[in-house]
């Protein structure tokens, strides 16, 4: 059966991905209500309904969800072929789509960036922040920037920044009131700082040791977050102890706001790494944005 182009096929796609009409819409630079009449169209000319709707979500029908696996990924080489034919241009141009946690993007991915999109008017970086190891092949991110030691070893990783340790700290006044621990075991005596991950809704243990010493430890206290900045905010003013990134602690452990603790036990680890499938067809846009983070 004959589909008049593409425009259609690229709209379900959307709308299966996102579950939702107005994302879709918002994701194409369309309206809603286009959307709607093209996925009716589309469902008219096929014979059959691709996507059950509801007041509150989309989901695929069986019939979707065949289609949506055969012509994605057909989608996708269309729009890698189409920005490689464009790479001869000579401009890097086009969008650069990454994941990071919310420490790296703001700390080590977009102070690396900032310079390149002065230099190159025709490129867009979208830089999305998530504590998960995202799969960015599902989510169609071009990379995404994460801890070395997490990464899946089906990726390429390529390291943009150096070693880093994960320690304890807290406030004066918090260790005044409440006492220094002086083991990792004593932590479960103290008012923690926890953080909720994201991805699988579990609290994140605090980690001490590296390799076959490496152990954890399950702490509680009054406060759980989902943000690092946010914890950081709440440890300086005293809530209680925090385990973060010994770059995100350096300049309040300088000024005397925060101190660490259980200093020996505190183990480097890789640092950041851009991670990006193997079989990534990189574009001009990409390879210049990758040169730039890895600080060539």
């Amino acid at each position: 059966m004959f589909i008049n182009g593409m425009d259609d096929l690229v709209v379900f796609v959307a709308v299966a991905r996102e579950g939702n009409f107005t994302r879709a819409a918002a994701k194409l630079s369309v309206s809603p209500s286009a959307v709607s009449q093209t996925m009716r169209a589309l469902e008219e000319r096929l014979g059959v309904r691709l996507l059950t709707r509801t007041t509150r979500s989309v989901t695929r029908t069986e019939a979707g969800e065949r289609l949506l696996n055969e012509i994605a990924p057909l989608l996708d080489q269309i729009d890698q072929h189409l920005s490689a034919v464009a790479d001869l241009r000579g401009r890097p141009a086009g969008t650069v789509r990454i994941t990071a946690d919310e420490f790296a993007a703001q700390h080590v991915v977009w102070p690396k960036l900032f310079p390149l999109l002065e230099t190159y008017s025709e490129l867009t970086v979208e830089l999305i922040t998530d504590y998960g190891l995202t799969d960015i092949v599902a989510q169609r991110f071009d990379a995404g920037v994460r801890l070395g030691g997490i990464i899946d070893t089906d990726m390429i990783a390529i390291p943009i920044g150096p070693e880093m340790r994960m320690v304890t700290v807290a406030s004066p006044g918090y260790l005044q009131k409440y006492g220094t621990p002086e083991k990792p075991e004593e932590l479960t005596e103290h008012r923690c700082i926890n953080l909720r991950l994201p991805t699988h809704g579990g609290l994140y243990p605090w980690e001490f040791g590296s390799g076959e010493n490496e152990f954890r430890v399950r702490v509680k206290g009054p406060l759980i977050m989902n943000s690092v900045l946010q914890i950081l905010d709440a440890c300086l003013a005293g809530v209680g102890l925090a385990q973060l990134l010994d770059a995100q602690v350096a300049p309040h452990l300088v000024s005397g706001g925060l101190v660490e603790v259980l200093g020996q036990w505190s183990d480097s680890f890789p640092g950041y790494h851009l991670y990006y499938p193997s079989r990534h067809q990189q574009t001009a846009a990409f390879r210049v944005v990758l040169e730039q983070l890895r600080g060539n």
